[in-house]
């Protein structure tokens, strides 16, 4: 294993971090799935254009590999290592009241955790036949939901062209994962051990093996920010009765991507802002203040439709999933204010 070679091009956190001297410190050392630095780094390094660039095979691989890890996070999440993570998933513990403004202006909204099983590697480091048992365990669990939360898992693997034609309409089914993912390993063995889970009402979905090996997912149409987040919260509760998810004191809920580390938590809304898309500056200022991210409707790197963007929480390590919903809910109010104000 030797030193990569990095270009000008290299601007991910992994390539800033990963000196010569580190890397001869990490080179030798694997997980107890036999992760190792390479496996860590090679979608940043066969990916110039990665954001960080650095993936964990397991929970171990923040520990063992924490000489790169740990600074990536500090500058991520600017989270200290002796800093501690606090989880608080109480919907009675977040003020959001609904009004007709929310209404008025979001389109949508959606609430989704990524989440791990405490007992297998992550999606890097997985074997085929451990990504088969998850799949098992958690789709299982899926349907053994009840009252609104009950529904249909879908497999992919065999999936009918019915149900394909319907989940993609519904805009629920994932396709393999992009070049990133796929330098990192999460593609492989596509599409056995994945999956698609929702509950008849179309509000609950679960996506099986993707990224994480569970995405959990809260939405609904207009601004009942609260709603969807009891829903998400109440399903958590009913799924840890039947396993057991991956988490530390130190990083929360443990993720194969260090971004989401923390709450793995993001929480969105789709708004109609279009006196607000014309003035950038106050639309930022608002965001800005209350740890928000702007994005076009169809995700990162999109463009805006009609003045409608997507907004959600930036922080996810360090405040709890209450705050982060709390951040969104505070700063959309503030946003709706702004846009009646522009409108005069």
């Amino acid at each position: 294993m030797t030193y990569p070679t990095f270009t000008k091009e290299h601007k991910s956190l992994m390539a800033k971090y990963l000196t010569k001297d580190i890397f001869d410190q990490l080179k030798d050392k694997k997980t107890q799935n036999g992760f190792t630095i390479e496996d860590v780094i090679n979608s940043g390094v066969k990916n110039p254009d990665s954001g960080i660039g650095a993936y964990a095979g397991d929970s171990e691989s923040y520990k063992t590999f924490a000489l790169l890890f740990d600074p990536i996070i500090e500058e991520y999440h600017h989270f200290a290592q002796d800093d501690t993570h606090q989880s608080d998933l109480n919907p009675d513990h977040l003020n959001a009241p609904t009004s007709d403004d929310l209404d008025k202006y979001i389109v949508s909204t959606r609430i989704r955790v990524g989440r791990n099983l405490a007992d297998f590697p992550l999606g890097p480091a997985i074997s085929d036949e451990q990504r088969d048992a998850v799949e098992k365990i958690v789709s299982n669990a899926l349907n053994s939901l009840d009252g609104d939360l009950s529904g249909t898992y879908y497999p992919i693997d065999g999936m009918s062209k019915k149900d394909s034609e319907q989940l993609i309409e519904d805009h629920f089914l994932f396709k393999a994962g992009d070049r990133f993912l796929e330098t990192a390993g999460l593609n492989r063995n596509w599409p056995m051990g994945r999956g698609i889970y929702h509950n008849k009402d179309k509000t609950f979905l679960v996506w099986i093996n993707e990224e994480d090996q569970l995405r959990i997912i809260s939405m609904q149409k207009g601004g009942n920010i609260k709603e969807v987040f009891t829903r998400l919260t109440t399903a958590i509760s009913k799924l840890e009765e039947k396993m057991e998810f991956s988490f530390n004191k130190h990083l929360g809920y443990i993720t194969s991507c260090p971004t989401n580390l923390g709450t793995a938590m993001r929480a969105s809304v789709h708004i109609k802002v279009p006196n607000l898309s014309k003035n950038m500056e106050i639309f930022k200022r608002i965001t800005d203040k209350h740890h928000l991210q702007i994005r076009g409707i169809d995700g990162e790197h999109s463009q805006s439709k009609g003045g409608i963007y997507d907004i959600s929480n930036k922080r996810r390590l360090g405040v709890s999933e209450v705050q982060c919903v709390q951040d969104m809910y505070d700063g959309v109010v503030e946003l709706i204010k702004a846009e009646k104000e522009l409108s005069i």
